[in-house]
């Protein structure tokens, strides 16, 4: 386990580096996530069809980011983060500039590869410098601060996406070189691209804070054995934050669906009320899950970290029963529980592995959370929900019940995993 001097001071330049990693996060989560507004306009325009529209929202970003993140955070372990942070920035700047500007289908398909490859660069390298920057008693909230920047971002794609396009569409730019001649859809992408060059300017001013000394490791496999050497604790806290996962893609990729089939919500009441809401509880969860994992960190260690997550895992949990209520204020109670509780305990987590991981094995660490959340979140929470209601229930009214189906074993393992975690800890202490 890693083994860190006890400090309460942040190093100087702590906090505008976290500001800084967090706008890179709302820039990061915009660029992704434009894509999803753009959809009709993209689709006139280069005469694509819906399933080539999901294989650009889905497998050629996901995958990708997923299978990208284990190198990128070895490098990060490896190489300056600082410069690790710019290159993503930079690549995945000019990919949405890219996007803006393909042609076909084959090279935006291109473009959005290169979108997830340079995302996946950023959280373990940010995360790892965080854990640097931060002593144990104040590094939970930091990191909580660097996650509200994604959960913003994902707002902000809809948000501030919208408002672009509009005004693109009533002629703000027809003046402005290049993107004036472009239609708005490719203004959009554009812009949004070139929003990543000043904050990739922003981190270049960073200062690069020093590595706690450990073992060199010269390989992937290496690192890896490495981090086997405390499977016993780790593997609980990976496994628990990807089947928690399942229910973030599961449970709140598919309630606008549900609050449209069966309570007959229009997609601008849905867009309105559930943006908003993940938003403001999703930066909340982030927020009050790193401040009360400080608070129980400085008591009680690593193990009062993984105490409120196995508490907010069972929040989470309980939240989804309220779903067969069958009343749309319940489920948006749910929605709100659900957000608030599952960034909790996924902020905790990923704090807690900063603890747990050795310093120099910190971006692999980090890049692990990300695979299997894409992996095993993505890849399977929206197809067991959509299995459960076409399968089990067939009946497209019925997603209260395939949600609940699909994401509660799922929650219950986690939270074993979680108490399994703490408890290993506790006896190896």
């Amino acid at each position: 386990m890693s083994q860190e001097p006890v400090s309460t001071v942040p190093l100087p330049g702590a906090w505008r580096a976290v500001v800084t990693f967090a706008v890179a996060a709302i820039v990061s989560y915009t660029d992704r996530l434009i894509l999803n507004l753009l959809v009709d306009p993209i689709r006139a325009d280069l005469g694509i069809s819906d399933t080539q529209v999901s294989l650009l929202q889905g497998a050629a970003f996901a995958v990708l980011y997923a299978c990208a993140g284990l190198p990128l955070g070895r490098i990060a372990d490896r190489w300056p983060r600082r410069n690790v942070i710019i290159a993503g920035i930079l690549i995945w700047s000019g990919a949405t500039i890219a996007c803006g500007l393909a042609s076909d289908f084959p090279t935006l398909f291109g473009a959005r590869i290169l979108v997830g490859i340079g995302e996946a660069a950023l959280a373990p390298a940010a995360i790892s410098m965080i854990a640097d920057l931060f002593p144990p008693s104040r590094r939970g909230f930091a990191i909580g601060v660097f996650l509200t920047g994604m959960v913003v971002g994902g707002g902000a794609a809809i948000s501030i996406g919208g408002a672009l396009l509009s005004v693109i569409q009533q002629g703000a730019v027809e003046s402005w070189p290049l993107v004036g001649t472009l239609a708005p859809w490719r203004s959009v992408m554009v812009l949004v691209g070139l929003a990543g060059v000043p904050v990739a300017v922003a981190v270049m001013t960073l200062h690069e804070p020093a590595r706690s000394k450990g073992e060199a490791l010269p390989s992937m496999l290496d690192s890896l054995r490495r981090l086997g050497r405390d499977a016993r604790v780790l593997a609980p806290i990976y496994g628990a934050a990807a089947l928690i996962s399942i229910g973030d893609y599961g449970f709140l990729g598919w309630i606008p669906s549900l609050l449209s089939r069966r309570y007959g919500w229009t997609p601008m009441e849905t867009g309105a009320a559930i943006g908003v809401l993940l938003m403001a509880t999703g930066a909340a969860g982030a927020l009050l899950g790193g401040a009360l994992a400080d608070r129980l960190q400085k008591t009680y260690g690593v193990t009062g970290r993984l105490r409120l997550a196995f508490g907010m895992a069972l929040l989470a949990l309980a939240s989804v029963p309220l779903l067969l209520l069958d009343s749309s204020v319940a489920a948006i109670i749910a929605t709100a529980t659900w957000s608030l509780a599952s960034t909790s305990a996924g902020a905790i987590a990923i704090t807690a592995l900063q603890d747990l991981v050795p310093n120099e094995l910190r971006g692999l660490g980090t890049s692990l959370v990300a695979f299997g959340n894409t992996i095993v979140g993505l890849g399977l929470g929206p197809t067991l929900v959509a299995l459960a209601t076409e399968r089990v229930y067939g009946d497209p009214r019925s997603l209260h019940l395939a949600i609940a189906t699909a994401v509660v074993p799922a929650a219950i393992v986690a939270c074993f995993l979680l108490r399994d975690a703490r408890r290993t800890l506790l006896r190896t202490a």
